[in-house]
């Protein structure tokens, strides 16, 4: 692969850079500590074709490659980890799911709105009760005439509240079936259909969080996406790209950290001189650049096998695993360097080290990252 970025993701990088600085770090702290979901700044970033990257020009995308992507999602984690993760759910997860695997009638009625921002979108797997076991999944449906019937639940939804449109996984044939779990498009301010934001979070907390409810919720057979009992096949394979975005956002977030850690040892001084020259600290900052080289080398390899087609399960596994795990260790060397003023929010390392820990649980724990990684190699 090219590892030099050509002019197209420079000026897309550049582009969001400029944007986060404008409109998203003056009120990072604001967002976080009163837990606000900016749909306006969501809005505006649909109007720069940051919500559709990856969709086709002809579905109202920007039709650009991961490599793009994977640098629009890490500039924007730089400076916050809540708006990238939303970014990041709302193009791998909900718009992704229809984009390969609806139908044509799907992708045009859905993928314009979604991709310009007209739409949020929100993508619902989980449940309260089945994290990482999603097969044993409660939420059902049953099939009654030309529609379909949902009664159930759906935990720690992104933007399941703001969200116009979600894409839903749920059980609709026997418990523990991969062939028995079907994905439905359901729209905001179906009958039967709410939401209940999720509150109090460590981080991330300018990203939104809900329970999603069905209540006899009446969805028509058009909105079944791709055929039905094939929904879980389906969110395994969003799931493969969706951990290249967390990747990419754990990535930001481990820069930005280790900027704020580097430029704060360049300034402070101890003992009559900046602690950057002590090698205690110097090589908490090697180590930190060091590992952030390798992280972003595993995440751009996983992007230029989903730009080629290629299977994607593993690399996408090694650069999630790596690079969340990574941003933990960044925030909190951040933190450690800063000292006393780490440890408050008039400085930035608190909030790296609050966003990063959501990056190792969520689209998959490290310990299942691990576990597919274990098991590829064993297969192999």
């Amino acid at each position: 692969m090219n590892f030099e970025f050509n002019e197209n993701q420079k000026m897309i990088a550049q582009m969001v850079r400029d944007f986060a600085e404008k409109e998203i770090r003056p009120n990072v702290m604001h967002w976080d500590e009163n837990e606000i979901f900016p749909v306006d700044v969501m809005k505006k970033m649909g109007e720069m074709g940051l919500l559709g990257i990856f969709v086709p020009e002809a579905y109202g995308g920007s039709g650009f490659s991961y490599h793009e992507y994977v640098a629009a999602l890490s500039e924007l984690a730089k400076v916050c980890g809540g708006v990238a993760l939303s970014v990041a759910a709302h193009n791998s997860l909900c718009t992704g799911h229809i984009y390969y695997h609806g139908s044509e009638e799907q992708k045009k009625k859905y993928l314009p709105k979604l991709a310009t921002g007209e739409w949020i979108g929100a993508w619902g797997l989980t449940e309260a009760n089945t994290g990482s076991d999603a097969m044993r999944m409660k939420c059902t449906a049953v099939k009654d005439g030309n529609e379909w019937v949902l009664n159930g639940s759906k935990n720690w939804i992104t933007h399941g509240l703001s969200g116009d449109v979600a894409v839903v996984l749920v059980r609709t044939g026997d418990l523990l079936d991969s062939n028995g779990i079907t994905a439905f498009i359901v729209e905001k301010g179906t009958p039967g259909f709410s939401a209940v934001k999720i509150k109090n979070k460590l981080g991330v907390r300018a990203s939104e969080t809900a329970e999603l409810i069905f209540d006899n919720v009446r969805i028509p057979e058009e909105n079944v996406v791709g055929q039905v009992g094939q929904g879980f096949k389906q969110a395994m394979q969003i799931l493969d790209g969706g951990r290249i975005s967390i990747a990419a956002v754990s990535l930001g977030i481990a820069k930005g950290a280790f900027e704020a850690a580097l430029k704060y040892a360049k300034e402070r001084e101890q003992f009559g001189q900046p602690i950057a020259n002590f090698q205690a600290i110097g090589f908490k900052l090697a180590d930190m650049a060091t590992e952030i080289e390798a992280a972003e080398l595993l995440t751009y390899r996983a992007a230029d096998l989903k730009n080629r087609g290629e299977k994607v399960t593993q690399a996408g596994a090694y650069a999630k695993y790596f690079t969340s795990e990574l941003c933990v260790k960044c925030g909190n060397e951040a933190v450690q360097i800063m000292g006393g003023y780490g440890f408050t929010k008039e400085y930035p390392a608190e909030k790296f080290l609050r966003d990063s820990k959501l990056m190792t649980i969520g689209e998959g724990t490290s310990e299942i990252q691990k576990l597919v990684i274990s098991r590829n190699l064993i297969k192999n």
